[in-house]
């Protein structure tokens, strides 16, 4: 579930008097994501997102997600494009939280994507990489490296919980990784949690990249990281070498790869491996039993983790092959 807050006609209506998007006919709470509430906005003119922005999300941080966004869309990206009301203006409050409106985007997302999607992908996040460079806003990776420790710290022996010992494992793949971290690749605006449920499609041609609500300046290959840990592992929690050969190709057809950047590859995936692990871990922890949502199980990431750690070269991801 998805919806926190909840919309009453009433206040619907209030809000829908500042804009010039016709006359609703339905509105409906959409079940996808964790972060923030969103509709189904459903006009006599056009179909619509409206999302209430939830307090994981800072409010300072909103002018440059939306910026991303209106960077993207203009380059002729498919991604969502903020509505501005009748002043002008693209945030405004409703419930007590802010809030935007934007456009909707045809298609559906893959739970299991093929090498033909995963191609795709690859082209796509490499064009946005190269079009977000005209952002002119900043914003730091909060769940970068430099919080790794500081949020492994905050969980603790808590991490037994998990499995004995884990505490002490967890904290030696930890400092592998931070020891041999980059600093001098290619960086700039990434999308920070590309999964496939923020990627749509008709059929195998991608239709839209939503979701931008981690987006920040970080590495790009990074980005590509992410998106090899997301798509290129199977249920079972095999890794398919030829999605990730598909993935990466379509990437280079776009933006080629330095060497530098292949070769940090297993490194960069692993890190990513361990954001996601220690971010679900602390929820899983911390997570309430009666919440609205449930946490998902950090063991999926720590299994892909130990996976990145025990390559001997880039040629298992496909590189070169």
């Amino acid at each position: 579930m998805a919806v926190y807050t909840n919309v009453d006609d009433a206040a619907l209506a209030d809000f829908m008097a500042a804009y010039d998007l016709g006359t609703v006919l339905s509105f409906a709470g959409i079940a996808e994501g964790v972060e923030n509430s969103n509709y189904l906005l459903r006009t006599d003119r056009a179909n619509y997102i409206l999302t209430l922005y939830e307090k994981r999300v800072e409010r300072h941080d909103l002018p440059f997600f939306i910026e991303v966004m209106q960077v993207l869309a203009d380059s002729g990206m498919n991604c969502p494009l903020p509505v501005q009301a009748r002043d002008g203006s693209i945030l405004q409050e409703l419930m007590g939280r802010p809030c935007a409106v934007f456009t909707f985007l045809d298609g559906t997302w893959s739970r299991f994507p093929s090498r033909e999607k995963c191609a795709e992908l690859g082209r796509s996040l490499a064009t946005m990489h190269m079009n977000c460079a005209p952002v002119t806003r900043r914003r730091t990776n909060a769940l970068g490296p430099a919080a790794w420790q500081p949020l492994f710290d905050s969980i603790g022996s808590d991490a037994n919980i998990v499995g004995d010992g884990m505490q002490t494992k967890i904290q030696e793949r930890l400092d592998t990784i931070l020891s041999s971290w980059p600093d001098d690749l290619p960086s700039g605006v990434i999308h920070a949690d590309l999964f496939p449920n923020n990627v749509l499609f008709i059929g195998d041609r991608l239709t839209g990249v939503i979701d931008f609500y981690f987006a920040c300046d970080d590495i790009f290959a990074y980005d590509l990281g992410i998106c090899l840990n997301s798509w290129c592992f199977e249920p079972d929690g095999s890794f398919n070498l030829t999605k990730s050969r598909a993935m990466l190709r379509g990437y280079q057809e776009v933006r080629p790869l330095s060497e530098a950047e292949t070769e940090a590859i297993p490194t960069l995936a692993a890190g990513s491996a361990m954001r996601f692990f220690l971010t679900r871990l602390y929820d899983w922890i911390h997570t309430p039993k009666d919440a609205l949502v449930s946490p998902k199980n950090p063991m999926e990431y720590w299994s892909i983790l130990r996976f990145h750690q025990s390559v001997s070269g880039t040629t298992a991801y496909g590189i070169g092959l």
